[in-house]
């Protein structure tokens, strides 16, 4: 038979009024979004002109051409979330 121990209560107001630094998250997302967008568009210029037989091969130029590219989606929709909490925070 398995014993657990028992859980342990929060006895401050810490989970319930936890946020964010929407400051530094801003900062961020508007600094991150416009160079993995450069690096998403070079990656992928230099998928296309780079031959088959070439190190790195096209292949995985296109694989981080693809990483870049979520990393773009993921910064801006982190900069969209953090405009709109900031709206209504603030």
């Amino acid at each position: 038979m398995r014993t657990t121990t028992p859980r342990r209560w929060r006895s401050g107001t810490e989970p319930s009024n936890a946020r964010s630094d929407l400051k530094l998250r801003y900062l961020l997302s508007l600094t991150f979004t416009p160079l993995f967008a450069i690096s998403t568009v070079v990656f992928a210029v230099w998928a296309a002109n780079s031959p088959s037989y070439g190190a790195p091969s096209s292949g995985t130029l296109t694989g981080f051409a693809v990483a870049m590219g979520l990393l773009t989606l993921f910064a801006v929709v982190d900069l969209v979330v953090v405009i709109r909490r900031r709206r209504t925070e603030l």
